[in-house]
This record gives C-alpha cells, sequence and structure tokens, in this order.
C-alpha cells in the first residue's frame, strides 16, 4: 500500500526480506525509479561523468558491427537506461553509416522521459532476438536481493527489514540460495558477517545474455569477486549525490555491489569464455587513456590545448583507480566467431 505522500513512503509496517522490500521501494508505484528528477538526481555514473564514456561504447558497439560483418540491422540495448542519456549519447557517437543501421532500444521500467530523440525506442524489456551490443552499465547493482546475516551459532539467516529501515534476522536461508552462498559468498562461522545473495542478479544476465541471438553482452558495475568478498556486505543508500542509510521507503536509492564472478557462469548453453575487466583496462583498450596534452600545444593552440586538458581530466576520472576505473566489466560474447577480436587488448 502507498500513503501518496511526495517520497513515495510505503504504508507497511511488518517485516520482509530485503528483496521484496527494496524491489517495492525502487520500482513499486511513487518508487525511487519513477521519481520526476531520474537517477542523475542522485548519483553521478560514468555516463554522467562525461561523454567520452558514450563515445567509446559507440566504438565499442562499432567493433562489435565490424566482427558480426556488418549486418542489415544492428541493435544496441541500454539496459538500465534511466533517461537515456546513454541511449542518445551513443547514438551521436556513431559515424553516420552505423547509425543509420542501428535500432536503439531504451529498457527501463519508468515512463518514457519526454522529449527523447524519436530513434531510440523505450522498452520496459529487451528486445528478443537481438544482434549486437547489450550494455547494462550499473543495472546489476539495482536487481533487489536478499541479504544473510550469520547468527550466534554462525548459520546464515535471511536479514528482515521494516520500511524504515529497522532490521532483525528470519529465518536460515536454505534451498538454492543456500546452495548459491556455499558457493560464492562462503560465510565463515561468525556472528554479524553479512552477504547479499545474487541468486537474482545471476538469473537477470542469464536472461539478458540468453535474449541476444548474436554480439557482445556487457555488465558493467561496482563489483567483487570471490577471493574478495566484504564481511559485512555493500548494502547501502544514496540520495541527493551522498551515501546514507538505505531505508526502503521509496526517498533513496538502494544498491549493493555485483559478484561479477558469479553472473559471469550463469548464462547457459555453448558461449565463449566470459571475460573480466576493470573499467580501466576496458576504456583503454576503447581509446580512453586520460593522458595529458602535450605542453607545447599550449603555445601552438591554445584553445585546442585547453579542450584537451578538460577531455583528460574526464578521461582521467573514468579510467582513476579506486574511483570509476575500479568498476568491473563482464564481456559475454555471443555467436561471434572470433571474441578475441573484440577487446584484442586490455585486462
Amino acid at each position: 500500500m502507498i500513503d501518496g505522500t511526495a517520497g513515495g513512503t510505503r504504508g507497511w509496517q511488518g517485516w520482509r526480506g530485503w528483496r521484496e522490500a527494496a524491489e517495492e521501494a525502487l520500482y513499486g508505484p511513487g518508487g525511487f525509479y519513477h521519481r520526476d528528477e531520474g537517477p542523475a538526481g542522485h548519483f553521478r555514473t560514468s555516463v554522467h561523468a562525461s561523454p567520452l564514456f558514450a563515445a567509446a561504447v559507440a566504438r565499442l558497439l562499432c567493433r562489435v558491427d565490424d566482427v558480426l560483418g556488418r549486418p542489415s540491422a544492428l541493435d544496441f540495448v541500454d539496459m538500465a537506461a534511466g533517461r537515456g542519456e546513454l541511449a542518445v549519447g551513443v547514438l551521436a557517437a556513431l559515424p553516420a553509416q552505423v547509425a543509420a543501421r542501428t535500432r536503439v532500444h531504451a529498457v527501463e521500467r519508468a515512463a518514457r522521459p519526454a522529449g527523447l530523440d524519436a530513434r531510440v525506442h523505450w522498452r520496459s524489456a529487451p528486445p528478443p532476438g537481438a544482434t549486437g551490443l547489450l550494455f547494462a552499465n550499473e543495472w546489476l547493482d539495482n536487481v533487489p536481493v536478499d541479504v544473510a546475516e550469520t547468527d550466534a551459532a554462525g548459520v546464515p539467516r535471511r536479514v528482515l527489514v521494516r520500511a524504515d529501515g529497522a532490521e532483525r534476522l528470519g529465518e536460515p536461508v536454505t534451498g538454492a540460495a543456500a546452495d548459491w552462498l556455499a558457493r560464492w559468498w562462503p560465510l565463515p562461522s561468525e556472528r554479524g558477517l553479512r552477504a547479499e545473495i545474487g541468486l537474482p542478479r545471476d538469473r537477470a544476465w542469464a536472461a539478458a545474455v540468453g535474449g541476444l541471438e548474436r554480439g557482445l553482452a556487457v555488465a558493467v558495475d561496482y563489483a567483487h569477486t570471490v577471493d574478495a568478498r566484504p564481511p559485512f556486505g555493500t548494502l547501502t543508500g544514496f540520495r541527493d549525490g551522498r551515501g546514507t542509510a538505505p531505508v526502503p521507503d521509496g526517498s533513496c536509492d538502494l544498491t549493493a555491489h555485483v559478484a561479477l564472478d558469479a553472473c559471469a557462469h550463469a548464462p547457459a548453453g555453448p558461449l565463449p569464455a566470459p571475460r573480466l575487466l576493470p573499467q580501466r583496462d576496458a576504456l583503454r583498450a576503447l581509446g580512453i587513456d586520460g593522458a595529458r596534452p602535450p605542453l607545447a600545444l599550449a603555445s601552438t593552440h591554445p584553445a585546442a590545448y585547453l579542450r584537451a586538458l578538460a577531455s583528460a581530466g574526464e578521461a582521467a576520472e573514468l579510467t582513476a583507480t579506486g574511483g570509476l576505473g575500479g568498476f568491473g566489466w563482464l564481456l559475454q560474447p555471443v555467436a561471434v566467431p572470433d571474441p578475441r577480436e573484440l577487446f584484442p587488448t586490455g585486462g
């Protein structure tokens, strides 16, 4: 039930798992992702940091196009499209002859923004049988998951939460969720350790890859691997550009880092081996390195020097160690002749 307040505050007062609570808080009526200001009003992604990011994705799409033999219709699928910023940026950066063949699909659960480029097809789910590039920038971290915490006996239990953010421990984790924890995020028998159960993300990624007929699927996100899981999990909130306590009332974003190594093993079928790269390596392979322009340019072409310096600063932010450059890129080729041609360098 929604109480009708501007923040989308939830009327429920009972205890629920984090997955159910976050699903309603983010995507239910009046939820965070239906707010007018959109995600960019609360946090800054690589897409918002610089148009260089969209240009790099456009170069990747062209690389996919070449590997596929330049099909008559080339798909670009932008998962979790926000307000269509990446979709529009990629269209603008494509060479005219590629743009003319490209079908751009923005996949988002919120309504289509007013004034969006008519060439962008707004969808609630990815198109089946796409040929081209499926790009999921900061999608999987917003696929809601349950949280587990070890009790005094070391048993992982599901964490229950109220609309005000208060938590308590629920039933022990069992079944497929327990199997996932044992394989991908084993918790030592020490009280208070936490994990996010990434099984829904694995399934979401497998479904997205399964809908791609030929091409490349890419997931870009905050990530960690099984050899370095954070001992207390990563669930957090964002509001107005700042981190905040995760409260499932629709007033803030709810996000948790992604076990991309688990996602990499989720798709079924005879697929080429996936690759995991840090964003700094992936973007460098796509022509973004953050190198400063030569100082001599300042004397001969000062305006060009200032433009190049600004571009270098943006590139440095996108590739910074400990910042955006540390994001993980999961690359899954699908039915392409030679996957190595997609990323011949980097990582």
